[in-house]
């Protein structure tokens, strides 16, 4: 049969069986893909294999539910909530204007916005610590004022709100972009102002993107390890969030290191509890 016969025959059959159609005549792939394909799957799941495999499992439930794990895991959730809210007040405006700007100004704005992406977390650490430190740029001012920022519960959020911002931005940016700019200029020629557009069109329009940005935004707030550490420091009960936990834990300073296995076990879980969310929502959103 030829091309021409087969999409004849897809063109001739009832919507449904066409779609599925389709679907098959485009699902093949290279079979030489399957051995890189391996080999990344592998990368991603064979550490986690170990991790339970090293893990002692009899020890788990005191290790996850000891004082300290609990008072880090309840810092880190607090933390990264706060930080997911702040990033959500800057970022969606931020990525607006990126995403209605000339291609000269987004460009200049979308580098400075993803530049902490590419930036090694102690590099985000020293940047705020040069910034807000007793020394820094107004660090110096708000001395004076009698506010100190650095190692303190403020300077986790300060820190997980720097590094989780590209996420948010960047979804919703992309989300922006993909919707276009058709709806906001029938509505703004109807006489909508522009808060009205931006809150009445704009914003259900990148749902989605937002959604996914948020969610994004939260779980790498979450796991936010270096920069917190130069920044705000290791004091348990008010800078300790999970990962430095069980860097702690893993120094051995006082436990074991089948607790830090134990505790990066819980951040696992509660990493991968907020995926599932999220997978759950699109799948819902898309029927």
């Amino acid at each position: 049969m030829t091309t021409a016969d087969a999409a004849r025959r897809i063109e001739q059959a009832p919507r449904a069986a066409r779609a599925r159609a389709r679907n098959d005549v485009g699902a093949g792939f290279p079979s030489w893909l399957l051995l890189p394909a391996a080999l990344g799957a592998a990368l991603l799941v064979l550490p986690l294999v170990a991790l339970l495999v090293r893990l002692d499992w009899a020890g788990v439930p005191a290790a996850v539910a000891s004082p300290a794990a609990l008072e880090a895991l309840a810092l880190s959730l607090s933390t990264a909530s706060i930080a997911t809210v702040v990033c959500i007040v800057l970022g969606v405006p931020l990525a607006v204007v990126i995403a209605r700007s000339s291609r000269g100004v987004a460009a200049v704005l979308r580098t400075l916005a993803t530049l902490p992406l590419v930036l090694p977390p102690l590099v985000g650490g020293i940047a705020l610590l040069a910034l807000l430190g007793r020394n820094g740029l107004l660090g110096g001012v708000l001395d004076v004022a009698g506010i100190r920022v650095p190692f303190t519960t403020a300077a986790v959020v300060i820190a997980q709100a720097f590094v989780a911002l590209p996420f948010l931005v960047i979804s919703v940016e992309g989300a922006l972009r993909t919707a276009g700019t058709r709806y906001e200029v029938v509505a703004a020629g109807l006489g909508a102002s522009r808060s009205t557009v931006f809150r009445r069109i704009t914003l259900p329009l990148v749902g989605p993107g937002l959604l996914a940005g948020t969610v994004l935004c939260f779980a790498r707030a979450l796991g936010e390890f270096g920069a917190t550490a130069l920044f705000a420091g290791n004091a348990a009960g008010t800078t300790r969030t999970m990962p430095l936990a069980i860097y702690t834990a893993f120094n051995g300073a006082g436990v074991s290191e089948d607790i830090a296995i134990a505790l990066s076990l819980m951040l696992i879980c509660v990493a991968v509890a907020v995926l599932l969310v999220m997978r759950g929502w699109r799948e819902d959103a898309a029927r």
